[in-house]
């Protein structure tokens, strides 16, 4: 970051012999992550980071996950290969709102721990990725304290000629790192009031290589082979013959996309479309690295196959009169299914959990300017999740079949909000914005149904309102500058994961349901300053303090009045999820976009956050989920046809010092420094990438990642990222 100064005084001294050149990052883009309505990015007071679909398109993200991580803004832990946990201003997992094309994708069962819903998305079928940072709970509801975000798909096109259009791409994709080999294609077709598009996705990915230097400690130097049959269980502990391969960490992964578009006239448009995504199974990793006395402690864990379905009928009408000028109304209908399949080293019985969550909502946006300055947004949700959870056993010597405990009870999770959201624009060059939000929530659950025997009634609810608001302004005293502040309340209404989740957390421990948890609330406030200077540099700075309370957090816990309790063969310590917490996050994002020359450029990302969290001995911990500081800086020449750019990803370290307490626990995915402690050490990779446009739509992109070989594994993450990689791909768009 000490180069930075440097670069901008370079920037300045080029752009002035070059008159001509324009800078490329537009503060009157148009953005809809803050108020769900197509609305300019200067006029939010709050910051928001967009990927557009040709960025993606040129840079190729493996995942929804890399796609998030292309901002530069977002930290994307990994607890295996097939995965990608988002990290935003120190909160994560169901602190933060998934949003595609204006459905919630959060399900009741999304979890504290490190998730992976997002790679669900097809990122070949995103047209527009943003990311609202901080409380979004007025447009968005439960979840959204440390963010939003929200993904646009593709849509099918509508002829204005007469004829009909024809268009669509195909996309071959190859990687060295993992043996990827992706194929991408879509079709669409339009008339003058009827459109499809159809869009697929087929990945698969071998074991991830990591990099040759860096620390030996993520060498993990042996693999368990299994083999059963009726004389019993012969699991074999052997060499890695090849230590920079992480096996078990290969998957495959496909989705598919359908859309039908009728436009009727009259400012009428309605749009079906269905969505299916499903991995194959994959391991775990960094379950694969857990030992027990000198051994590794499993034969096998797995995730099962990922499964989303969604049935997505949206709505819109424009020129609606007195209630509204634009409405729209989503309806969807999702089902997630996931499992979780383990077997201990040498014994018999494999365990397998299984949920199921069957979403049903409806989301009614309206949009009306009550003035030429005051523009109204206003809806209501509702949500409800059917959350249903079984837990089985086989012993695969004998083939005997038995229940184990479930992950969760069967249950049922209702939310419904109302909201309302206004702007004004004052003067020329001052706009207020304020919102409000109403939610209620309501969890029924019926333990009967786990498994196991719980020390309260089988039969819970639990039901609680919360109101969450904003206010904000932008100011642009002068041409070039922009002043803005915002204060946001945000909340998170406990779900079935929270309440009734029965799980390892780590190895000792397991946590079991707490039915009287209460939602946790969020006040956040941003200050943000952008300024132009001249038509060749943007710069922005942003800080921002959140202050959590009645945070949920796992705390030690009496089952049955037993501090301890027999778990899947072990005598494990108990702990609950509790609202039993108060946490502070603060920190300061800085972006720098520059037009060195006519076809040069360069952009610098960099965010630094910090987090403190109460313990329940009365002392402090660092905040889980907040990243060391991070960021992304990259130099490119951009001809129009030819893109030549060289970048750089970094992490700073996270001493032992600094781990949170939850973390230090976790040293089988950690470096140790002399002494023995977990912590993360800083890394720096530098990467080439190209691109070339031929005539006729034909695109060539190549990237060198990890030039350097470096053996590296980002803050949180069970599996060491890749090793030097020679990724290549070629697009051709009709």
């Amino acid at each position: 970051m000490k180069n930075i100064p440097l670069l901008l005084l370079l920037a300045i001294a080029l752009s002035r012999a070059n008159a001509q050149n324009t800078l490329s990052v537009d503060l009157h883009e148009i953005v809809i992550s803050s108020s769900r309505w197509c609305q300019e990015r200067e006029m939010q007071p709050v910051k928001i980071a967009r990927i557009e679909f040709e960025e993606s398109n040129v840079y190729n993200p493996q995942t929804a996950a890399d796609l998030l991580g292309l901002t530069g803004e977002v930290f994307i832990q990994k607890s295996q290969y097939g995965g990608g946990s988002p990290m935003i201003r120190g909160f994560a997992t169901n602190r933060l709102l998934y949003s595609i094309d204006g459905v919630r994708m959060n399900s009741a069962i999304f979890r504290a721990g490190n998730i992976q819903n997002v790679i669900s998305i097809d990122p070949f079928a995103v047209s527009g990725t943003e990311v609202l940072f901080g409380p979004g709970a007025v447009s968005y509801g439960s979840d959204a304290i440390g963010g939003a975000m929200v993904f646009t798909t593709l849509s099918p096109r509508l002829s204005s000629s007469g004829k009909p259009v024809l268009y669509g791409s195909v996309t071959a994709r190859t990687a060295t790192a993992s043996n990827e080999m992706t194929l991408h294609a879509h079709a669409g077709a339009g008339w003058g009031r009827w459109g499809l598009l159809t869009s697929f996705s087929r990945s698969s990915f071998d074991d991830l290589e990591q990099g040759r230097h860096g620390p030996a400690k993520y060498i993990m130097p042996y693999m368990v082979v299994s083999d059963y049959n009726k004389e019993g269980v012969f699991d074999r502990v052997v060499e890695n013959g090849d230590v920079r391969r992480q096996s078990p960490s290969g998957y495959s992964q496909m989705n598919f996309m359908q859309k039908l578009r009728y436009a009727p006239g009259g400012g009428w448009n309605l749009e079906y479309a269905f969505h299916f995504s499903r991995t194959s199974e994959y391991a775990r990793y960094d379950r694969h690295q857990r030992m027990r006395d000198g051994m590794p402690r499993y034969a096998e864990w797995n995730y099962g196959p990922q499964k989303w379905i969604m049935n997505h009928l949206s709505v819109e009408h424009a020129y609606g009169g007195f209630i509204y000028d634009s409405l729209r109304v989503n309806l969807a209908l999702q089902r997630f299914e996931e499992s979780r399949i383990s077997r201990d080293l040498g014994k018999p019985v494999r365990e397998t959990q299984r949920e199921k969550v069957d979403a049903c909502s409806v989301n009614v946006d309206l949009l009306k300017s009550l003035t030429d300055g005051m523009v109204l947004t206003y809806g209501a949700e509702y949500v409800q999740n059917n959350v249903h959870s079984k837990g089985s056993g086989l012993n695969v010597v004998t083939g005997e079949r038995s229940v184990v405990a479930s992950r969760y009870p069967t249950a049922e999770w209702y939310s419904i909000g109302l909201y309302a959201q206004a702007e004004w624009h004052v003067t020329r060059r001052l706009n207020l914005s304020a919102g409000l939000r109403y939610n209620h929530y309501r969890i029924e659950s019926d333990f009967s149904t786990a498994g196991y025997e719980v020390p309260f009634a089988p039969r819970q609810s639990a039901a609680a309102g919360s109101v969450s608001g904003n206010v904000g302004l932008n100011w642009r005293p002068v041409s070039g500058w922009l002043f803005r502040i915002n204060y946001a309340r945000g909340f998170r209404a406990p779900n079935v994961d929270d309440m009734g989740k029965l799980f390892d957390s780590v190895d000792g421990c397991v946590t079991v349901p707490n039915p009287s948890l209460e939602p946790e609330y969020a006040d956040n406030i941003e200050v943000g300053v952008a300024k132009h200077f001249g038509s060749f540099l943007e710069a922005s700075v942003t800080a921002y303090y959140t202050r959590l309370d009645n945070a949920i957090v796992r705390r030690d816990w009496l089952f049955n009045g037993k501090p301890t309790m027999p778990y899947q063969g072990t005598e494990c310590r108990v702990q609950a999820l509790q609202n039993a917490a108060v946490a502070n996050v603060w920190g300061v994002q800085v972006t720098a976009d520059a037009r060195l020359a006519r076809s040069l450029y360069a952009k610098a990302r960099a965010s630094w956050q910090r987090g403190r969290e109460e313990l329940d001995n009365g002392g402090t911990s660092p905040s889980r989920h907040a990243a060391p500081m991070f960021g992304t800086f990259s130099l490119g020449y951009d001809n129009g046809r030819l893109c030549v750019e060289a970048y750089s990803s970094f992490q700073a370290e996270c001493s032992a010092g600094d781990m949170p307490e939850e973390e230090k626990e976790k040293t089988e995915i950690y470096a140790l420094d002399a002494n023995g402690n977990a912590y993360s050490p800083a890394w720096a990779t530098f990467n080439l990438r190209a691109s070339y446009k031929f005539a006729r739509g034909l695109f060539i992109n190549v990237t060198l990642e990890n030039v350097a070989d470096r053996r590296y594994r980002p803050y949180s993450c069970g599996i060491s990222a890749p090793g030097r990689n020679f990724t290549a791909s070629m697009t051709y768009i009709f």
